[in-house]
C-alpha cells in the first residue's frame, strides 16, 4: 500500500449531548443550548471538517419547540451548506443505512449542495414517539440538513450495519446504535440478540469507529451498557449521554479499543461532572491510525461548584455552640459565593479572545453544596436556600438554588401515617427534576407500599411515558390493561372463595410484574384517539388528543366510530344555506349508473381512503405509491335527498297576495346560480340531450325571505291605474 497522505485523512468534528430546547423559557439562560450548537458548527466550517458526527440528544425534548427547531437549521444551513464539494464516497448500501422517504445520504442528493455532511443517531431525549413514530431527526433528514442513522426498530433484536465511508486509502466504517432503554438493551445484549455487520472485503483495511447514547457506569444492576458488551473489532467507540467531558480517549486493554465521552455542550444539571470545561474534538482517520484534537467551547455559561463541610471549618466550627449565630453563618457564606463569580468570570475571561477584552461576562452558574452536620451536642442555624439564593439574583443565573444544604450521618428517611418509609422533607427539598429519574422516584416509593392489582414495574414504566415523553394517556391505558388482564385470568377460574381471591389477584400480579422484568411484556401500548371533528379548533379548544373523549378505549369502539365515519356525508356548503350538522345519507334507488357517477356513500368511502394514502410505511414494496397524482374531478348531476313530507296546506284562492307570492317564488326559484354541467344525459332514442335541469338543496334557500318576490303583472296595471 502507498504511504498515505493528508489526502487521505478523514477528519471529523465529534460532539454529543447538544440539548437544544434546554430551559429556553427561562429569560437568562433560555439561548445557552443553542448558542453552543451553533458554536460547534461554526467549528466544523472553520477547521474544514469532512463530516460532524453527533452523538444523541441533539434535541432536549422529542417534541422540540418551533425556535429551538429554528435555530438547529439556521445552524447547519449557514455551516454545512455551501459549493465545497464533499470529498466522501460512501460503498454501502444507502437504503440499509438511512430509512424515510428519502434513504440516502444528503450530499449525493443532486437538488442539494452540501459541504459538511452532518451523521447523527438519537437519544433518550430525542428518540422517536407518537403518530408514525417520528423523531425530530427525520423532519432534519427529510429536510435535507442531516443523515439520521443507526435507528432502532426493534429492541429486542438488534442489527447494526455500518455506514462505509470511503476518502482516498482510507476507509472508514461508521457503526451506530440509538438509544435504547438500559434494562432491556442489557438484556437484549445478554441473549445475544445483537448482531453487528463486518465489510464482506478487506477487513483488516477498514478503521471501525461506533457511537452508543447509554449510561456509561452502573447505577443499578443493568442500567447501562458495558464496555465489554461491544466487539472487539471496533477501534474508537464514542460515548453519549454522559455529561461529563473526557474528551481525551482512554484504552480498554481487555476489549482493544479507545473509549471517547466528549460530555455535553450545555449544562443541563449543578452537578460535579457538569463543571467541567466543555469541549468538541476533530477526529484525524489515516488508514488504521487516529488522532484527537481537543477544542475548548467559548460560548458556554461559566459554572463553577465547591463543597464544604462546616465542622471541619475552623472559624465555622466555634459557632456551633453559639446562639444566634445564623447571621453571622449567612455573612461567611456569602463571602465564600461571592469569590466563587469572581473565579467563575476570571476563568470565562481567559477562555475568550483578547479581540474585546470590554466584552460583557455573562452571569455565571454557582453552587454551593454545604454539610452542615454539627459536632455533638451543637447545631448549625442555616438560611432557607432559596432566600439565601436570591441575594445574588444580579450576579448569577441560577438565583434560586446557589446553595444546597445536606446532611450525611441524618437519618433520611422517616415514617408516614400508614407506617411507609419517606425521605426525609429536607432530602425531598434538595431533589430537583434533573437531579432524580422518575422511575427510580417512583420504584422507591412503591416499595413501601401495598400495591393490590397494579404491577409495580409497569406502574414505573407508565409514569416514565407520562413524564418523559408527554404521553398524556399512559396512565390511563397502563390502569385499563392491567384491570382487562387481572378480571380476564379471574373469569377464566371457577367459583373461588372470597379469602382465596387476594391470594389469586396476588400471584398474578406477580407473574406480570415477572413478565415485564424478563422482557415477555411489551410496554404500555400507544392509546389509539378518535378522528378529530371537523369543527374542531385545536387553537382555541385544545388539543383533541388530549381531551377526555378522544381515547378509545376498546377494539369494539374503534369499529363502531369507523361504521359511523362510513355512514355519515358531509353536505356540500351551499350558496343558500349555512353549513348545519351532517345527515344520513339517502338510500340508494336502483338506476342506471350515470357516466362517471358514484353514490353517496360511494364518495365517502373513497375520500377515507385518500386520507389513508398521505402516510405510507416505510417498508412498503410498491414505490410508486409514494406520490400520487391527484385525478381530475368529474362534475356529476346527483338527485337530491328526498326531505321529509310536509302536512299539505289548503290552496288559496286565485286572486289572493298569497298566490301572487307562491307565483314569483316559483318564478324566482327557476333563476340558475349553479355552475354549468359538464355532460347531459341523452335520450337513446333519437341521440339528443334531454333538456331536463333539477333544483338542488342548495340552490333553494330555506329562508322564504332570501328573495324579495317580484311583484304581479296584474298588481302592477292596478297600481299604474289608480295614479
Amino acid at each position: 500500500m502507498p504511504a498515505l497522505t493528508a489526502a487521505d485523512t478523514i477528519r471529523i468534528l465529534v460532539a454529543t449531548d447538544s440539548h437544544v430546547g434546554y430551559n429556553e423559557r427561562d429569560h437568562i439562560r433560555g439561548d445557552d443550548s443553542w448558542k453552543s450548537f451553533h458554536e460547534v458548527m461554526c467549528l466544523a466550517k472553520e477547521r474544514d471538517v469532512d463530516m460532524v458526527l453527533l452523538g444523541g440528544d441533539l434535541f432536549h425534548e422529542n417534541k422540540p419547540s418551533r425556535k429551538s427547531m429554528y435555530q438547529v437549521m439556521r445552524s447547519i444551513r449557514m455551516n454545512c451548506l455551501g459549493e465545497k464539494p464533499c470529498e466522501l464516497e460512501i460503498l454501502s448500501d444507502m437504503s440499509e443505512n438511512f430509512q424515510g422517504a428519502f434513504n440516502h445520504v444528503n450530499y449525493e442528493d443532486p437538488d442539494i449542495n452540501v459541504s459538511i455532511p452532518v451523521f447523527s443517531i438519537h437519544g433518550n431525549h430525542d428518540d422517536p414517539s407518537g403518530e408514525g413514530h417520528f423523531a425530530a431527526l427525520d423532519l432534519l433528514q427529510v429536510s435535507g440538513l442531516v443523515n439520521y442513522f443507526g435507528r432502532t426498530p426493534e429492541s429486542d433484536n438488534i442489527q447494526i450495519k455500518p455506514v462505509l465511508l470511503q476518502k482516498g486509502n482510507t476507509k472508514l466504517a461508521l457503526y451506530g446504535m440509538s438509544n435504547v432503554r438500559d434494562e432491556r438493551l442489557f438484556r437484549t445484549f445478554r441473549d445475544g440478540k445483537v448482531k453487528f455487520f463486518q465489510p464482506g472485503t478487506q477487513k483488516q483495511d477498514w478503521f471501525n469507529l461506533m457511537t452508543v447514547h447509554q449510561n456509561h457506569h452502573a447505577y443499578t444492576e443493568t442500567g447501562y451498557l458495558p464496555e465489554n458488551f461491544l466487539p472487539g473489532f471496533l477501534d474508537l467507540v464514542v460515548w453519549g449521554h454522559e455529561h461529563e467531558c473526557l474528551i481525551d480517549p482512554r484504552f480498554n486493554p481487555e476489549m482493544n479499543f479507545h473509549v471517547m465521552q466528549p460530555g455535553s455542550s450545555v449544562a443541563t444539571s449543578l452537578m460535579p461532572g457538569e463543571a467541567v470545561a466543555k469541549h468538541v474534538a476533530v477526529l484525524s482517520i489515516t488508514g488504521r491510525d487516529f488522532k484527537i484534537e481537543p477544542i475548548r467551547l467559548k460560548s458556554v455559561r461559566p459554572f463553577v461548584m465547591k463543597e464544604m463541610v462546616l465542622s471541619e471549618d475552623k472559624e465555622i466550627k466555634k459557632l456551633a455552640r453559639k446562639e444566634n449565630h445564623r447571621t453571622e453563618l449567612t455573612r461567611h457564606l456569602t463571602a465564600i459565593v461571592d469569590e466563587l463569580i469572581e473565579k467563575a468570570k476570571d476563568e470565562w475571561r481567559e477562555v475568550q479572545d483578547d479581540e474585546d477584552p470590554d466584552e460583557e461576562v455573562p452571569k455565571p452558574l454557582i453552587r454551593l453544596r454545604v454539610e452542615y452536620s454539627a459536632p455533638g451536642g451543637g447545631s448549625f442555624d442555616c438560611e432557607n436556600p432559596q432566600r439565601f439564593s436570591n441575594r445574588f439574583v444580579e450576579k448569577v443565573a441560577n438565583v434560586n438554588d446557589v446553595i444546597q444544604f445536606y446532611r450525611k450521618k441524618a437519618s433520611a428517611t422517616r415514617k408516614t401515617a400508614n407506617g411507609a418509609d419517606m425521605p426525609e422533607e429536607s432530602v425531598l427539598a434538595q431533589l430537583t427534576v434533573d437531579s432524580i429519574r422518575i422511575e427510580k422516584l417512583v420504584r422507591e416509593f412503591l416499595e413501601a407500599q401495598n400495591l393490590t392489582i397494579l404491577p409495580q414495574n409497569s406502574f414505573g414504566d407508565a409514569v416514565s411515558q407520562f413524564v418523559d415523553k408527554d404521553d398524556k394517556h399512559a396512565m390511563e391505558m397502563f390502569v385499563q390493561d392491567s384491570l382487562k388482564s387481572q378480571v380476564k385470568h379471574l373469569m377464566g377460574v371457577d367459583q373461588v372463595e372470597e379469602d382465596v381471591l387476594k391470594a389469586m389477584v396476588d400471584q398474578h400480579r406477580s407473574e406480570l410484574e415477572a413478565k415485564f422484568a424478563a422482557g415477555e411484556l411489551k410496554r404500555t401500548r400507544k392509546a389509539k384517539v378518535r378522528p378529530k371533528p371537523d369543527g374542531w379548533n385545536s387553537e382555541f379548544d385544545g388539543e383533541w388528543e388530549e381531551q377526555p373523549g378522544a381515547l378509545i378505549f376498546s377494539d369494539v369502539e374503534a369499529q363502531d366510530d369507523v361504521d359511523d365515519a362510513a355512514s355519515v356525508v358531509v353536505p356540500p356548503k351551499g350558496r343558500g344555506r349555512a353549513a348545519g350538522p351532517k345527515k344520513a345519507a339517502a338510500p340508494a334507488k336502483k338506476a342506471a349508473p350515470a357516466k362517471g357517477g358514484r353514490g353517496k356513500k360511494k364518495v365517502v368511502e373513497e375520500e377515507s381512503e385518500d386520507e389513508d394514502i398521505q402516510m405510507l410505511d416505510d417498508n412498503d414494496d410498491d414505490d410508486s405509491q409514494l406520490f400520487t397524482q391527484p385525478s381530475v374531478p368529474t362534475r356529476v348531476t346527483k338527485k337530491p335527498a328526498p326531505r321529509k313530507a310536509s302536512p299539505k296546506r289548503a290552496p288559496a284562492p286565485r286572486g289572493s297576495a298569497r298566490g301572487k307570492n307562491n307565483t314569483a317564488a316559483k318564478t324566482q326559484s327557476k333563476l340558475d346560480f349553479s355552475q354549468p354541467t359538464f355532460s347531459q344525459p341523452r335520450n337513446p332514442a333519437n341521440g339528443t340531450a334531454k333538456k331536463t335541469h333539477e333544483i338542488s338543496d342548495d340552490q333553494i334557500s330555506d329562508d322564504d325571505d332570501a328573495f324579495e318576490p317580484v311583484p304581479s303583472t296584474a298588481t302592477f296595471r292596478s297600481n299604474r291605474n289608480k295614479m
